[in-house]
């Protein structure tokens, strides 16, 4: 699975009351990790001791956690719970009955301690011999970066090498807004009875189309 080197194995159990023990985290969070959670292995550890790379301000490890499913779904609630409990970048690897899903969080440790995750991406679930990653670049930063890229394409994410990843982000969720906009309009104007008001909406579904023509031709 994934096949890293070897000298990033890490393969230790780490119990999931960790991440929910602060009496701040809510009833339902800690449920949830009681409910749709077996266990947690922390898998790998791509940093500087453990690959021939350097380290950035922004990437300084990556960690590879697996998540052994009791059913095969999982509450992002549970993700950003993690993430806001390791102030590093991980990789989470969600496992049900041989079948896994790749999973990262588009995460921000740069403005301050407290790291944000703006979007998580993720694989379709796959037999667990057929995932494997890539490990590319010469800094932890890059490494990073492929492997959201390498998820995202996986997601069937349409996105451009000229961006940055929280350009992409921004432009796909600029695009999933707009199709959501044309979708309810062209809605609207099967329901419209007046002439009037199905030509204004009608010119306002055109320019919706325009921008989102327009959006897509840029990334290409």
């Amino acid at each position: 699975m994934l096949g890293f080197p070897p000298s990033t194995e890490f393969n230790k159990r780490i119990p999931k009351q960790k991440f929910y023990e602060n009496a701040a985290v809510p009833a339902a969070v800690k449920r949830l990790f009681a409910d749709q959670l077996r266990c947690i292995y922390w898998r790998n550890k791509l940093a500087v001791s453990t690959l021939n790379l350097t380290a950035g301000e922004r990437v300084t490890e990556i960690e590879i956690f697996e998540l052994c499913l009791t059913e095969p779904k999982l509450d992002e609630a549970v993700l950003r719970q993690i993430d806001s409990e390791i102030p590093y970048h991980i990789l989470f690897v969600l496992s049900y009955e041989n079948k896994v899903q790749a999973w990262i969080g588009c995460k921000d440790t740069s403005a301050n301690s407290s790291a944000k995750v703006s979007r998580y991406l993720h694989t379709d679930w796959m037999p667990e011999t057929e995932l494997s990653l890539a490990i590319s670049g010469l800094s932890l930063e890059a490494v990073y970066d492929g492997l959201v890229r390498q998820i995202a394409q996986l997601q069937g994410e349409s996105w451009s090498a000229a961006y940055s990843i929280a350009e992409n982000i921004q432009r796909s969720a600029e695009r999933e807004k707009l199709q959501k906009q044309i979708a309810a309009l062209e809605n609207k104007i099967r329901k419209e009875k007046q002439f009037n008001r199905q030509v204004e909406m009608n010119a306002e579904l055109k320019q919706l189309k325009k921008n989102l023509e327009q959006l897509t031709k840029e990334e290409l």
